[in-house]
């Protein structure tokens, strides 16, 4: 399968609206819009995200939209994000797409978090070079309740 990064279009974000309101993905990334099934809000989400990314693309996988990746925040306290269609869990797209990220933004360290108990997601962001650094609590949208959180780090 052949994994690719390219900017962000506006014929994108339904796609990404499909894949960010399948319920069993909300619940395992936790971490996402407040209101992911609402299209304002969710237009909204995306508006700020388009915004305030320093780097925002799409996953493409074999040509087709698969999801998307970003580094977001000030210098020094970047953060990364993803978010993989479901249907393309457990094939390695994630993983592909992240190093590819990795690879466009050379900047260090780098963060990303994860639900403590996503464990694919954490093992995604551990191939990819990420470190556990912290823990700590913070509010799930996807779950509606506080939840325990993994911060990792990726040095230079």
């Amino acid at each position: 399968m052949e994994i690719a990064l390219r900017p962000v279009e506006d014929s994108d974000l339904p796609v990404f609206h499909r894949q960010m309101t399948d319920p069993e993905a909300v619940r395992m990334a936790a971490f996402g819009p407040e209101n992911p099934y609402d299209h304002e809000a969710f237009a909204a989400y995306w508006q700020r995200v388009r915004d305030s990314a320093h780097v925002l693309r799409t996953v493409l996988a074999d040509g087709e939209v698969a999801g998307n990746a970003a580094v977001y925040g000030v210098a020094g306290e970047r953060e990364v994000t993803y978010w993989i269609d479901r249907a393309h869990w457990g094939r390695g797209v994630a993983t592909a797409a992240l190093r590819a990220l990795l690879a466009e933004v050379p900047e260090r360290p780098l963060y990303a978090r994860a639900a403590a108990d996503n464990a694919a997601s954490l093992r995604v962001l551990e191939k990819c070079g990420f470190r556990e650094t912290a823990r700590a609590q913070g509010y799930a949208n996807g779950r509606g309740k506080e939840i325990e959180e993994v911060v990792l780090v990726l040095q230079g």
